[in-house]
């Protein structure tokens, strides 16, 4: 930026960063709130009871297990609820999560474990569907892993798991002894014909854990409010005394923030809730078919259209990347990242090059989601749409440039 070029933050996935205004009737039930002197006091330390009825209440809804408000457990949004899950694992007890990995459930699990999180492919020549013989032998060889992590729809690659897909799951689950986790935070941000469906839905009697948040729906991921569904204590001793564990360390910390809890039923129960959710939703999937389209005849790259949430993931095709690539940009741009492509992955390098040419700053999977995959994650989010094509064509036109595709006119 000090060098006159702009920045393109495509790399953050927070909605109100990116320009999206929370609507004026979700605001004016903040503010209303706010007006309630009790807003600013403590919340019962599991959260507020109405609320949890009503999550509970709406969970039921849906079909599959029931659950009630006893089975909710609140928290300082989902990064502290990750923390808190993996914090309180048995010491030796792994989880194995998804290859391309959202960084920050696979840097607590390995910070736990003190050791490199172990994870399944999520397979990019298979529109990102897991691979699941690649997960079942990855458990058979780990014979301390204790969880499957599933993120529903997923971030970074905007795929969302089919029920079939999580039923095999489940099944594995049930077979090897292992719970679930299901990081749902984009559950209600799946688009129409996507087949999404919550792991409450299919779980049967295998124990687990859903995490869900308002973070990304309302949008307000600075109110910090998520929360843990519990699924089928009853059915295990060791998931329900590592469910009490989590229930316990949470008392110590007295409650999550007030404010959104309060809110929360009476947003979600509002009857303008769904559309308006509808209507970002059908934005997102506008955005990704457009990047999509102008992406997707690259040679060399793979990419697939979202499902759900508001990501994008861009991979290179093996031995496309090399050594000595480059983009044109000026000389003071270059020696501003010079320092940093020392070691650096392939990816990592293109993203470097890419936004000290144009500003378009993205994010590496090797270095960004813990992935032996090379490429990058974008986000959908920009408002406008003009902006948002011109962008995408810019990053089409780097890679075109950087992989020597075709001539790139300077300034073009």
């Amino acid at each position: 930026e000090k060098l006159g070029i702009p920045i393109t933050w495509e790399n953050i996935g927070d909605p109100v960063a990116k320009g999206a205004v929370p609507p004026k009737w979700i605001r004016e039930i903040v503010k209303k709130a706010v007006n309630d002197p009790m807003s600013f006091a403590y919340s019962p330390t599991r959260g507020l009871l109405a609320t949890r009825e009503y999550i509970a209440k709406e969970r039921n809804k849906e079909g599959g297990i029931r659950i009630s408000a006893d089975d909710i457990l609140f928290f300082n949004g989902l990064g502290d609820a990750i923390s808190k899950v993996y914090g309180h694992l048995n010491a030796a007890a792994r989880v194995i999560g998804p290859n391309p990995a959202y960084p920050t459930h696979s840097s607590a699990e390995a910070a736990h474990a003190d050791s490199p999180h172990i994870t399944y492919a999520l397979d990019p020549e298979n529109g990102w569907q897991p691979d699941l013989v690649d997960l079942e032998n990855k458990i058979k060889k780990h014979k301390n892993i204790a969880g499957i992590l599933i993120i529903n729809p997923d971030n970074p690659t905007g795929f969302v798991y089919p029920q079939k897909t999580i039923r095999k799951i489940v099944d594995i689950a049930r077979r090897y002894k292992l719970f679930i986790i299901s990081d749902e935070i984009y559950s209600n941000l799946s688009y129409k014909g996507s087949g999404m469906k919550k792991l409450a839905s299919v779980i049967a009697e295998v124990p687990g854990i859903a995490m869900r948040g308002i973070s990304k729906e309302f949008p307000w991921p600075g109110g910090r409010c998520g929360w843990v569904e519990f699924y089928n204590r009853d059915k295990d001793a060791n998931f329900d005394r590592y469910a009490q564990s989590l229930i316990d360390a949470k008392m110590l910390e007295v409650c999550s923030t007030t404010l959104p809890q309060k809110v929360l039923p009476t947003v979600m129960s509002d009857k303008r809730y769904l559309p308006y959710l509808a209507t970002r939703v059908k934005k997102y999937e506008k955005m990704s078919t457009l990047a999509h389209t102008i992406l997707s005849d690259i040679p060399g790259i793979i990419i697939h259209k979202a499902h759900g949430a508001f990501y994008l993931t861009l991979v290179f095709r093996s031995g496309i990347l090399q050594k000595g690539q480059s983009l044109a940009m000026s000389a003071k741009a270059r020696a501003t990242i010079a320092p940093h492509l020392k070691g650096t992955h392939l990816d990592q390098r293109f993203a470097y090059e890419m936004l000290a040419a144009t500003g378009i700053c993205v994010v590496a999977l090797s270095s960004g989601f813990n992935s032996n995959l090379l490429g990058f994650r974008f986000t959908l989010l920009e408002q406008d749409e003009k902006k948002f094509e011109k962008t995408v064509r810019t990053i089409a036109a780097s890679i075109k440039e950087y992989l020597g595709l075709e001539e790139v006119k300077k300034g073009k």
